[in-house]
Formats: structure tokens, C-alpha cells, sequence
């Protein structure tokens, strides 16, 4: 049976999010950077402040199931 994928309303929702649904499947997601410069919003309210990002080198994130 699938799952209902849910609206997330703010940044740390999505990111458990995320975390949950990678973690039992030994998933690794790995992204490289050179320059990289975002506004992250705080909010998904149009208006919302931001905090400006700058990335270089690698994020990864893994997930492995506990034993």
C-alpha cells in the first residue's frame, strides 16, 4: 500500500522527513559543491527572512538500519 506523501510546512519538518523515509534503506544521497550561494527561507511564508548559504565541498547524508 503506498504512503500519503504530507505538505511540509518548515525546513526541519522536511528534513525529518526525508530522514525518515531514508533510513531502513541503507540510502546514501551525496551532493558536491564548487560555489554554491543560496537564501534559505526560514519559513515557507512568501515573505519569510533568509539566510544566505555558501557551499563548497561535499554533503552527504546516509541512513543504516540499527541492529
Amino acid at each position: 500500500m503506498a504512503q500519503k506523501i504530507q505538505d511540509t510546512t518548515n525546513w526541519p519538518d522536511m528534513f525529518v522527513g526525508l530522514y525518515d523515509r531514508l533510513t531502513g534503506n541503507n540510502a546514501e544521497i551525496s551532493y558536491a559543491f564548487d560555489g554554491l550561494e543560496i537564501d534559505v527561507p526560514s519559513s515557507t511564508s512568501e515573505n519569510s527572512p533568509r539566510a544566505h548559504w555558501k557551499l563548497n565541498g561535499t554533503l552527504r547524508i546516509s541512513a543504516k538500519n540499527k541492529v
